[in-house]
């Protein structure tokens, strides 16, 4: 299956009320031969107010902003044509699930889009950060890395690439860190064999619970407080191995006696579910979990000093007590239930909405006519949208690309609302006005202390832009 990996740099480090700004990717075969690429970059939406810092770090000038070739509605457009041409293949890039992931989702979404698009059949995704992260836990010396003050190995791109050896210089442009992650990857591919084919075949939901359902022992790769673990573990009983809210997996870690928790009540697993370290891990299904072959965890600590009988007996009692098995779900959804309940129950806009209601199918086969339609046609079709928060958007991409076929009070209400939201004194979800000046100042003391007067003009320069901004909505 072919590669495409690709990489984003977006207007602000939210990907509910920021715009990606640049998009790169190439398509690669699973050799890494380069087969096809792309990069474009786009204007800044109507009305958006970006985050200084976000700019600084993708080297986006204020001229790239207002005066780039694609408008940002054109782009995504143009981004949509050619994932699909690319497809089949598994998508990926640099820490991609969390953020790149979730931004061109919500990027579709607003653009009345299908978001899934990267991981829908036939189409499937993983995370080039999660590869590497698996490839140095079970050989250290896969990787050359930079160790940190904490004495932890550093897996930022930029750092990792200059360590092999490659030009790290322009990091930060989409197609710069595409081709990087897929140079890291590639080194990967060929220094270990023997695991590549184990890391990918995770890079889809059901093949992932495929996995965990059919093994007793597993080898899971986590990485938190900087470090990158194997565990070894045993996923529950196969027909009640997935959490009953979240619809991950769940193993239980074979370091722990596994006896006192069979005979624990729901109540009392609850409690030892907050302990640390804890009995149960939680296996990510959609999100490219690194599974591995028990014999990889084996050789950790503290398995590798582990009676092999013991670990045997423990993983078979974990398999073969539905009624435990049972239990931790009615447990984990209890805990699910309770956590939802204390939730804030601050309003939810519609532009960070996206898995609270699922767009329906007859609005979703819509999209394409949509699209094709003259401006004015898609202003009249919105009606047809079922789903009130496709038709607000519908409106805002119309104003954004053509607002002279908006009639006169829809054009003023539209207006106002970014007035409201882009004015606003309080600490909003998104980027103020306010919010960008406080940034500004901060960054401007910083730079001034650095004596970096190269940044000291660009802050000059997007203040500007941003008072300009702030200056045509006040007068709405």
């Amino acid at each position: 299956m072919n590669l495409v990996v690709w990489d984003i740099e977006s207007s602000s480090a939210s990907t509910d009320f920021g715009s990606i700004i640049e998009i790169g990717g190439i398509l690669v075969d699973e050799n890494f031969k380069e087969k096809d690429r792309f990069n474009f970059r786009c204007r800044l939406p109507e009305g958006e107010i970006p985050q200084a810092m976000a700019l600084i770090v993708n080297k986006t000038s204020v001229k790239q902003l207002i005066h780039g070739n694609l408008s940002h509605y054109q782009m995504l457009g143009e981004v949509e044509k050619i994932f699909k041409k690319w497809s089949p293949s598994i998508f990926l890039g640099w820490s991609n699930i969390g953020f790149d992931d979730e931004m061109i989702r919500k990027e579709f979404f607003k653009g009345i889009r299908y978001p899934y698009i990267t991981n829908a059949s036939p189409n499937k995704r993983h995370d080039g950060i999660n590869i590497a992260r698996a490839a140095y836990a079970v050989d250290p010396s896969v990787l050359k890395t930079e160790i940190n003050e904490k004495n932890n190995p550093v897996f930022k791109l930029e750092s990792l690439s200059r360590m092999q050896g490659l030009d790290s210089s322009d990091a930060h442009s989409a197609l710069t860190d595409a081709t990087l992650t897929a140079k890291i990857l590639s080194i990967i591919k060929t220094r270990q064999p023997s695991t590549w084919n184990m890391f990918l075949r995770t890079a889809n939901k059901l093949d992932t619970e495929t996995i965990f359902k059919k093994e007793e022992i597993i080898s899971l790769n986590e990485y938190f407080y900087g470090k990158s673990r194997l565990y070894l573990c045993a996923p529950l009983h196969p027909k009640h191995c997935i959490h009953p809210v979240y619809q991950w997996g769940q193993a239980v870690d074979l370091r722990v006696d596994i006896e006192p928790l069979i005979k624990m009540s729901i109540n009392e697993l609850k409690i030892e579910m907050k302990k640390t370290p804890k009995f149960l891990r939680t296996i990510r299904s959609n999100k490219a979990p690194i599974i591995l072959e028990a014999k990889y965890a084996m050789k950790a600590e503290p398995y590798n000093a582990m009676d092999l009988d013991l670990i045997k007996k423990r993983a078979k009692l974990i398999r073969d007590n539905e009624r435990f098995s049972q239990n931790i779900l009615t447990a984990l959804r209890e805990i699910a239930e309770e956590k939802e309940q204390s939730k804030s129950q601050e309003d939810i806009y519609a532009e960070e909405s996206i898995y609270k209601k699922f767009t329906s199918n007859k609005d979703t086969s819509l999209f394409p006519t949509w699209h094709a339609a003259s401006w004015k046609d898609k202003l009249s079709m919105l009606d047809k949208f079922e789903d009130d928060r496709l038709i607000g958007f519908g409106k805002k991409i119309i104003f954004q690309e053509s607002p002279n076929t908006l009639p006169p009070d829809m054009l003023k209400n539209i207006k106002r609302e970014i007035a409201k939201r882009i004015l606003s004194e309080k600490k909003e979800k998104w980027w103020t006005c306010k919010e960008f000046y406080f940034e500004c100042d901060n960054l401007r003391d910083k730079y001034t202390n650095e004596k970096d007067e190269k940044k000291l003009k660009f802050l000059d320069e997007i203040n500007e832009f941003v008072e300009g901004i702030q200056r045509k909505y006040e007068a709405v």
